[in-house]
């Protein structure tokens, strides 16, 4: 059976833009603040958003984020156009990072993206092609 949805969006993120950093997340995190979902399910989804965002903005072209709501699940898949991820499994290790200076000069690039993500999610899939991009399939439950 298929969940009736109560928010669906997509988000289109620019890659290299690092003022719009945090926009998508924060308007996801007041969406569900106000369909009445509890703290730690609006800092979960706000932090694996952001993640996501970031990991959009410095490493690839482009991307989208599309959210999708229902009464009791949140699913966020976020996928872009990049250069993909070589090694998924040294990628998720906490502190592994392949930030160029500008980035960490920003003060981003700490390698705690992915495992974060991973951290905020019931279930967490990521599938990436080498020169083609890469997309995270992140569900949390509401239960």
């Amino acid at each position: 059976m298929v969940p009736t949805l109560k928010y669906k969006n997509t988000f289109p993120v620019e890659g290299g833009n690092f003022d719009n950093a945090g926009v998508i997340s924060l308007q996801i995190k007041n969406i569900i603040r106000d369909m009445g979902f509890p703290d730690d399910i609006q800092r979960r989804a706000a932090i694996a958003i952001y993640e996501s965002e970031l990991n959009i903005i410095s490493y690839a072209r482009a991307g989208n984020i599309n959210v999708r709501i229902a009464p009791h699940l949140i699913c966020i898949d976020a996928a872009d156009e990049g250069p993909g991820i070589e090694d998924i499994d040294r990628a998720m290790k906490d502190g592994y990072s392949t930030a160029n200076d500008r980035i960490r000069e920003m003060g981003f690039g700490a390698g705690m993206g992915l495992s974060n993500i991973k951290k905020c999610s019931d279930k967490f899939e990521i599938i990436s092609e080498t020169n083609k991009g890469t997309h995270l399939k992140i569900l949390i439950d509401i239960n």
